[in-house]
């Protein structure tokens, strides 16, 4: 098949084009390089089934393709919020656009969506049934509000125009390819280490979060790409719930870093619980993530060495 990925070089859609790639492929990896990086997808440039195209999908295109996984929009709070009037152009307007191709040459597309969408939860763990409490004018809104509005399009387009969409939520996500400058618990606590850095833990470090491995991810989200008659959403993360604090402490080990835990005050808006219900994914999809903390952690460490000692 021919397969767009919008947002194709940063760090999800890195793993997800090398992946099509492997499995024959031709992928067209979509990318305006505000968080993607070209030396994420070096290794893909010389082949001949792949092609990268610098654009914005805030903007229209036109291409001829059979499925289009719409990962496209800066999924740190760092990055979103330094420009939040894009990233909620980028959710509502790259979406309406995404949605349009799909349409015209009758695409299958695929939402990343996200846990946000469920806000600072009142129901724990997260069932795709719960509506959420999001804050619609705080400063993370622009994410969690932009990325609602986008499931909403989805539904209405597959309602109203009978286009065939997919909607996945993605939790905490980590591996190679992260940014260094994510902002992110897990590339921020593995860099600080790394660099013998104190290591920041906002609040208390009583918060929780739930990883999931990199490659469990786009294994879970292939599977739904490639399920007939489920549009979803469904969580797709990992329900093993971790405190921010025994994470970075398990990092400073496995890492045998010098570095001390300081605390600072928590953002506005921050979680303090998130954890997927993935009994959908489980029953629907055959999904579920199988890379334990440890290995997935190991392996990112291993990715951040390399980048550090680059930029030393």
């Amino acid at each position: 098949m021919r397969i767009l990925v919008t947002g194709g070089a940063g760090f999800i859609g890195t793993h997800l084009c090398n992946r099509l790639i492997k499995e024959g492929h031709e992928v067209i990896c979509l990318d305006n390089f505000f968080t993607g990086q070209k030396n994420n997808i070096e290794n893909l440039l010389n082949n001949t089934q792949f092609e990268l195209i610098r654009h914005d999908i805030t903007q229209p295109i036109l291409l001829e393709v059979d499925q289009i996984y719409n990962l496209a929009c800066p999924a740190s709070p760092i990055h979103y919020q330094y420009n939040p009037v894009k990233t909620i152009k980028t959710n509502i307007l790259g979406t309406l656009n995404m949605l349009g191709l799909a349409k015209r040459v009758r695409a299958r597309i695929l939402q990343a969506s996200t846990s946000e969408v469920y806000g600072d939860p009142l129901q724990h763990p997260q069932k795709e049934e719960y509506w959420g409490n999001v804050n619609p004018i705080g400063i993370r809104s622009c994410y969690d509000e932009g990325k609602r509005a986008a499931e909403t399009l989805m539904m209405d387009y597959h309602r109203q125009n009978k286009v065939d969409t997919r909607i996945i939520r993605i939790f905490n996500t980590y591996g190679p390819f992260m940014h260094e400058n994510d902002g992110r618990v897990v590339s921020n606590f593995i860099v600080q280490a790394l660099r013998k850095q104190d290591i920041t833990v906002y609040g208390d470090g009583s918060q929780t979060r739930s990883f999931c491995y990199v490659d469990d991810l786009v294994d879970g989200m292939i599977k739904m790409m490639n399920k007939d008659n489920f549009i979803g959403p469904v969580n797709l993360g990992n329900p093993e719930e971790y405190k921010v604090i025994e994470l970075a402490e398990k990092v400073i080990k496995m890492t045998g870093s010098s570095s001390k835990i300081v605390f600072k005050p928590l953002p506005e808006n921050d979680p303090t619980r998130r954890r997927p219900d993935i009994s959908l994914a489980k029953e629907k999809l055959d999904w579920q993530p199988s890379v334990p903390v440890e290995e997935g952690l190991r392996k990112t460490i291993e990715y951040f060495r390399q980048v550090v000692n680059k930029s030393n």
